[in-house]
């Protein structure tokens, strides 16, 4: 019986032995990365740097951009039937978007209006045109026709 204890303890021995050898060359090839490591940090280390750079550039820049400036430009008046169709364009000629742009024309005649129309743009980015058209029961050419922006809001 004791000949099959120093058996089993020196089979044991011999186990933990040999755990000892598997665990010194484990943390031997933990202790140094290999060159394939070194690549992927580096690798993930510039894309990081490279996300980081791009959004503290996008916040500095946008930052520094200007309001939304928008302009308006009437085109040609068209009579079809009993309605005059004046046509204009917008464009934010600004560095910010603006939304809900609104519109409003007004068709004066001795002084008086006698006609309005107003539309709303959902939204106009930066260097941006749209355009639309007012309908009119009345000649623009007797009187004073004024379009311009009244108003948007900032996002």
């Amino acid at each position: 019986m004791s000949q099959l204890q120093n058996e089993s303890s020196s089979s044991s021995v011999d186990e933990m032995a040999h755990e000892d050898e598997s665990n010194d060359s484990f943390s031997e090839s933990q202790s140094s990365p290999s060159i394939v490591q070194w690549i992927s940090l580096s690798l993930s280390s510039l894309v990081l740097v490279t996300i980081l750079g791009l959004a503290s550039y996008l916040w500095m820049s946008d930052r520094q951009q200007q309001p939304p400036i928008l302009q308006v430009e009437s085109n040609e008046v068209r009579q079809t039937n009993s309605q005059f169709y004046v046509s204009f364009e917008v464009s934010n000629q600004g560095g910010k978007t603006a939304e809900s742009v609104q519109v409003v024309a007004e068709l004066r005649i001795n002084g008086v209006v006698v006609e309005s129309g107003e539309q709303i743009f959902d939204f106009l980015s930066s260097q941006e045109r749209a355009s639309g058209t007012f309908i009119f029961t009345q000649n623009p050419a007797q009187g004073e026709l004024t379009i311009r922006v009244a108003s948007y809001q900032e996002p």
